[in-house]
């Protein structure tokens, strides 16, 4: 099983990513204290009624590391989205009360792994792929010394699961519902009918997952692919991030009229905002409000080029008057474009309208 890892966002690392560990017991509170010390960046939350200070003694661990809290179902309800991992010692039972009303789809919800407070156990229970939480769970027991418990059925029949191709190789999933029926054709040994027109999906495939090649994303179980296609509400689209929106605009264009813009745009040229990685502009629109909560509400690095890097851009199909007279450079949004797909190829030239232009760039 691979390391550790969380989907998109957030980090591969377990040092680094943000996880909550619980305790409600003075055994609890004990074992806390000793996974605090295998991953020190963890915030640990102790019932008031089972902490002891003397506690953090034993491991040499910070005390500045605990919070205490009265009620667990509060506190819980407070941070549970708040952390990308969690890790109860308590009863599953406990913890499948506590944290039921908090869920809400495994694409959202945090890892959640349960800890008994003897450390013989280390249960996968919540987002086992998407969230990290079976791989938590492996490397958890690895460090205390605990028997993992995975219970997924790819996973306990040593199969591959498309969610976890999905989330190790940056694709981004658009319709989690489908996983359902894709794992379970893996399960039942069903030929999956792939339709990956630029085999981006392909060749990640391990031979033991049974598939074929498609011509056709009507009828296909997996689609991948950056355009958006027609497909049955059973299959499963996967977006590889292999796009870049280059983007310039008048001083004060609010984030709506450009959002607007690029939704239309995507919907006209037939791609999709999911297979998009980064945005690119000039460094003049650093402080631009617009561009900012585009990139902030897309989740997308922004990157401000100066004007000798978007000069360097060769071929500029529709080179600017304006930008050239006002900013120094041949043009913003198509460079930016191309410069942000990692000097890719433009595949929609500059559109615009009064106040912003767009343009599209591909990896190659």
């Amino acid at each position: 099983m691979p390391p550790f890892h969380m989907v998109t966002a957030r980090e591969n690392n377990s040092q680094r990513i943000r996880m909550a560990v619980w305790a409600i017991t003075p055994n609890g509170v004990r074992m806390a204290v000793r996974i605090g010390t295998c991953y020190p960046a963890s915030q640990l939350f102790l019932s008031q009624r089972a902490y002891q200070p003397d506690d953090f003694q034993t491991y040499h661990a910070p005390v500045t590391s605990a919070h205490t809290f009265e009620s667990l179902k509060q506190e819980l309800a407070a941070q549970f989205n708040r952390y990308d991992a969690h890790i109860f010692i308590f009863a599953t039972g406990i913890a499948v009360r506590m944290i039921s009303p908090l869920l809400e789809s495994k694409v959202k919800d945090p890892a959640v792994v349960v800890v008994d407070e003897k450390g013989f156990h280390a249960i996968s229970l919540v987002s086992g792929h998407m969230g990290g939480a079976n791989a938590l769970a492996v490397e958890l027991a690895e460090k205390i010394n605990a028997m993992p418990v995975i219970t997924t059925a790819t996973d306990i029949n040593d199969l591959p699961s498309i969610d976890m191709i999905a989330v190790e190789n940056d694709l981004r999933i658009q319709n989690p519902p489908a996983i359902k029926h894709v794992n379970m054709k893996i399960l039942k040994g069903i030929p999956l009918k792939i339709y990956d027109p630029e085999r981006i999906l392909l060749p990640l495939l391990s031979t033991t997952l049974i598939h074929e090649e498609w011509a056709s994303s009507a009828s296909a179980d997996i689609v991948c692919t950056w355009k958006n296609d027609k497909v049955s509400r059973e299959t499963l689209v996967l977006r590889p991030k292999v796009l870049s929106l280059g983007i310039g605009c008048n001083r004060g264009t609010t984030y709506e009229d450009i959002i607007l813009f690029v939704r239309s745009t995507a919907e006209e040229k037939n791609f999709s905002l999911m297979s998009l990685r980064a945005i690119g502009t000039t460094e003049v629109k650093a402080d631009e409000a617009g561009i900012l909560e585009l990139g902030n509400k897309l989740n997308l690095d922004l990157i401000f080029y100066t004007k000798d890097q978007l000069n360097s851009v060769e071929s500029i199909k529709n080179p600017s008057k304006m930008a050239e007279k006002y900013l120094g450079v041949k043009s913003v949004c198509e460079a930016a474009a191309i410069l942000a797909a990692s000097n890719g190829k433009l595949i929609m030239p500059k559109r615009k309208t009064k106040d912003v232009t767009l343009a599209v760039a591909k990896v190659v």
